[in-house]
Protein backbone atom coordinates (compact mmCIF):
# COMPACT_ATOMS: atom_id res chain seq x y z
CA UNK A 1 0.00 0.00 0.00
CA UNK A 2 0.93 3.65 -0.29
CA UNK A 3 2.49 5.85 2.38
CA UNK A 4 2.17 9.49 3.41
CA UNK A 5 5.75 10.06 2.20
CA UNK A 6 4.87 8.78 -1.29
CA UNK A 7 1.84 11.08 -1.36
CA UNK A 8 3.96 14.04 -0.16
CA UNK A 9 6.44 13.40 -2.99
CA UNK A 10 3.61 13.46 -5.54
CA UNK A 11 2.12 16.59 -3.99
CA UNK A 12 5.49 18.37 -4.01
CA UNK A 13 5.21 18.65 -7.80
CA UNK A 14 1.96 20.67 -7.51
CA UNK A 15 2.40 24.44 -7.47
CA UNK A 16 -1.19 25.41 -8.39
CA UNK A 17 -4.51 23.91 -9.42
CA UNK A 18 -3.20 23.70 -12.98
CA UNK A 19 -1.08 20.67 -12.02
CA UNK A 20 -3.96 18.87 -10.28
CA UNK A 21 -4.75 16.37 -13.11
CA UNK A 22 -1.13 15.12 -13.14
CA UNK A 23 -1.19 14.82 -9.34
CA UNK A 24 -4.34 12.69 -9.55
CA UNK A 25 -2.63 10.35 -12.01
CA UNK A 26 0.32 9.99 -9.62
CA UNK A 27 -2.05 9.09 -6.77
CA UNK A 28 -3.83 6.50 -8.90
CA UNK A 29 -0.48 4.88 -9.69
CA UNK A 30 0.20 4.69 -5.93
CA UNK A 31 -3.13 2.91 -5.35
CA UNK A 32 -5.18 5.73 -3.84
CA UNK A 33 -8.90 5.22 -4.56
CA UNK A 34 -10.19 8.38 -2.88
CA UNK A 35 -9.29 11.01 -0.34
CA UNK A 36 -11.03 13.58 1.83
CA UNK A 37 -9.36 16.90 2.61
CA UNK A 38 -10.59 19.01 5.53
CA UNK A 39 -10.27 22.76 5.04
CA UNK A 40 -10.13 23.58 8.77
CA UNK A 41 -6.49 22.44 9.08
CA UNK A 42 -5.63 20.77 5.78
CA UNK A 43 -5.38 17.18 7.04
CA UNK A 44 -6.37 14.51 4.55
CA UNK A 45 -7.59 10.93 4.85
CA UNK A 46 -6.48 8.68 1.95
CA UNK A 47 -8.30 5.46 1.11
CA UNK A 48 -7.11 2.44 -0.85
CA UNK A 49 -8.25 -1.11 -1.45
CA UNK A 50 -9.46 -3.42 1.31
CA UNK A 51 -10.41 -0.55 3.65
CA UNK A 52 -6.82 0.72 3.76
CA UNK A 53 -6.75 4.26 5.21
CA UNK A 54 -4.00 6.63 6.29
CA UNK A 55 -4.21 10.22 7.46
CA UNK A 56 -1.83 13.12 7.00
CA UNK A 57 -1.04 15.63 9.70
CA UNK A 58 -2.54 19.12 9.69
CA UNK A 59 -0.91 21.32 7.07
CA UNK A 60 -1.57 24.64 8.81
CA UNK A 61 -3.01 26.03 12.08
CA UNK A 62 -6.79 25.62 12.42
CA UNK A 63 -8.85 28.30 10.74
CA UNK A 64 -12.48 29.20 11.15
CA UNK A 65 -14.91 28.21 8.44
CA UNK A 66 -17.65 30.60 7.42
CA UNK A 67 -20.99 29.32 8.67
CA UNK A 68 -22.79 30.72 5.64
CA UNK A 69 -21.91 29.11 2.31
CA UNK A 70 -21.18 31.40 -0.62
CA UNK A 71 -21.23 29.14 -3.68
CA UNK A 72 -20.41 31.87 -6.18
CA UNK A 73 -17.46 33.13 -4.17
CA UNK A 74 -16.17 29.56 -3.94
CA UNK A 75 -16.65 28.90 -7.67
CA UNK A 76 -14.61 32.00 -8.44
CA UNK A 77 -11.85 30.99 -6.01
CA UNK A 78 -11.73 27.50 -7.51
CA UNK A 79 -11.64 28.82 -11.07
CA UNK A 80 -8.70 31.16 -10.46
CA UNK A 81 -6.87 28.45 -8.51
CA UNK A 82 -7.31 25.99 -11.37
CA UNK A 83 -5.95 28.60 -13.76
CA UNK A 84 -2.78 28.82 -11.65
CA UNK A 85 -3.48 32.29 -10.21
CA UNK A 86 -3.41 31.20 -6.54
CA UNK A 87 -1.33 28.79 -4.50
CA UNK A 88 -2.77 26.03 -2.31
CA UNK A 89 -2.74 27.96 1.00
CA UNK A 90 -4.61 30.84 -0.64
CA UNK A 91 -7.16 28.44 -2.11
CA UNK A 92 -7.74 26.87 1.33
CA UNK A 93 -8.24 30.31 2.94
CA UNK A 94 -10.67 31.24 0.16
CA UNK A 95 -12.54 27.95 0.58
CA UNK A 96 -12.88 28.50 4.36
CA UNK A 97 -14.18 32.04 3.78
CA UNK A 98 -16.78 30.61 1.37
CA UNK A 99 -17.98 28.02 3.90
CA UNK A 100 -16.38 24.88 2.42
CA UNK A 101 -15.76 22.23 5.08
CA UNK A 102 -14.11 19.54 2.94
CA UNK A 103 -13.76 17.99 -0.46
CA UNK A 104 -13.90 14.36 -1.44
CA UNK A 105 -11.87 13.29 -4.45
CA UNK A 106 -13.00 10.00 -5.94
CA UNK A 107 -10.25 8.71 -8.23
CA UNK A 108 -12.40 5.88 -9.56
CA UNK A 109 -15.29 8.14 -10.63
CA UNK A 110 -12.83 10.97 -11.38
CA UNK A 111 -14.86 13.53 -9.44
CA UNK A 112 -14.14 16.10 -6.78
CA UNK A 113 -17.11 17.01 -4.58
CA UNK A 114 -17.07 20.02 -2.26
CA UNK A 115 -19.24 20.09 0.89
CA UNK A 116 -20.37 22.73 3.36
CA UNK A 117 -20.56 22.37 7.15
CA UNK A 118 -24.05 20.82 6.92
CA UNK A 119 -22.84 18.12 4.54
CA UNK A 120 -24.55 19.69 1.52
CA UNK A 121 -22.85 19.38 -1.84
CA UNK A 122 -21.67 22.75 -3.03
CA UNK A 123 -20.14 21.59 -6.31
CA UNK A 124 -19.28 18.34 -8.10
CA UNK A 125 -16.55 18.55 -10.73
CA UNK A 126 -15.21 16.03 -13.18
CA UNK A 127 -11.44 15.75 -12.88
CA UNK A 128 -9.83 16.55 -16.23
CA UNK A 129 -7.58 13.92 -17.75
CA UNK A 130 -3.98 15.09 -17.96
Amino acid sequence: MFSIDEIKNAHAKVKSGAEFPAYVQDLIKLGVASYTTYVSDGHTRYFGKENYCIQSEAKYPPMKLAKKTDKEKFRHSLKIHQEGETDYPTFCRDASAAGVEKWVTDLEKMTCTYFDLSGNKILVEKIPQS
